[in-house]
């Protein structure tokens, strides 16, 4: 499929996709970007039926242009109540730092998109013009459901075995994930081998490969990388870490000075924050992960039930290298601007680069 027939699909102008971002990307960001010719998202992986609801209805007070709504499609997780225990007490001297004490107990504080009934009723019954999937795939049920009612579906693949799968039930683009891109890797199984491919493998490998458009993410940050993903046969590109000091973001004070200070030089992927590899900037937290067995970290998300209870107490006594800072490795190519106004930086950027 040409670049133009996905942007036809989308029902955009430009070649460029905003990461949904769960927790960073705002409805005035997704709706800001869509307005501005490219493809504004949400993600509603963190919030129940009725939050993401709410978002919805928000991004539609302020745009009529298409956005994509982002779901989580992780196997729910098997507790470990001797695991999660173990974990508990590893960090209560970290927690006593910081004057407070850790939860007593850990929960699955986010649920899949699988099987859920509900989220996926309400999806029907608003019908957003794009929804994408992180994780893995819902249900053939949910996706012919979410087909019939007139929805382009998105999936995350880190290889070309998982877009094969997503090929095969009927995705229409795939979004090809680099090792470069910020946040949780999209991996099906997080305990599979990963080999690490970056984006411009990946993009070049699913582009010849697969009978579906492909959206480059992972380290792109800029017009210039726009157009190299195009060039490798991407139809549009994904950008998270470019948004993120954006004016409507919502990444807080501390997030937002590391992201633009040396720190923004370093970056990890780590699993103790929330119990799945992610991308993060080389805080403490990431630290903390360099010095941790894979095999004594609780399921995601029990995990992250932890890692967001010490962000929140270190938080409160002015630390914040204990935060989720998602961020790739083009982190340093970061600008802060509103929203809109990067996306007509990374337009003319794109032009520029193009006729060269």
């Amino acid at each position: 499929m040409a670049n133009r027939d996905l942007l036809s699909l989308l029902g955009i102008d430009l070649p460029i996709v905003q990461a949904p971002m769960a927790g960073v990307s705002s409805p005035d960001m997704a709706a800001a970007v869509s307005e501005a010719g490219a493809l504004g998202s949400i993600g509603v992986g963190a919030t129940d039926v009725e939050g993401a609801r709410r978002m919805i209805a928000a991004v539609r007070a302020r745009t009529a242009r298409p956005f994509q709504v982002n779901l989580f499609c992780h196997q729910p997780a098997t507790a470990d109540a001797e695991c999660e225990r173990r974990w508990i007490e590893r960090f209560r001297p970290l927690f006593a730092e910081f004057d407070a004490a850790p939860p007593n107990a850990l929960g699955e504080i986010y649920r899949s998109f699988v099987g859920h009934a509900a989220m996926l009723d309400m999806l029907i019954a608003e019908r957003p013009a794009v929804v994408s999937f992180h994780f893995g795939l819902p249900t053939a049920e949910a996706i012919a459901a979410l087909h019939a009612a007139g929805i382009v579906l998105l999936a995350t693949a880190t290889s070309l075995a998982e877009a094969q799968v997503a090929e095969a039930a009927g995705i229409d683009a795939i979004v090809a994930q680099g090792w470069e891109a910020g946040g949780h890797r999209g991996m099906f199984d997080p305990d599979a081998r990963d080999d690490r491919l970056g984006t411009m493998a990946l993009t070049r490998l699913l582009a010849g490969s697969l009978d579906r458009p492909v959206i480059a993410a992972g380290g792109i940050m800029d017009g210039a990388g726009i157009a190299a993903a195009l060039d490798l046969g991407a139809s549009a590109a994904q950008l998270g870490t470019a948004f993120i000091a954006c004016d409507e973001s919502l990444a807080d004070a501390g997030y937002r000075a590391a992201l633009t200070s040396d720190a923004a030089r370093h970056t990890a992927m780590v699993r103790a924050v929330s119990g799945r590899p992610a991308r993060i900037l080389a805080n403490r937290f990431a630290a903390l992960d360099a010095t941790t067995n894979p095999t004594d970290i609780p399921a995601y998300p029990i995990a992250y039930d932890l890692g967001k209870a010490l962000h929140a107490a270190a938080k409160a006594q002015g630390e914040h290298g204990y935060g989720a800072q998602w961020a790739g490795q083009g982190a340093p190519l970061a600008r802060s601007m509103p929203a809109a106004e990067l996306v007509g930086v990374l337009a003319v950027e794109l032009e520029t680069a193009r006729r060269r």
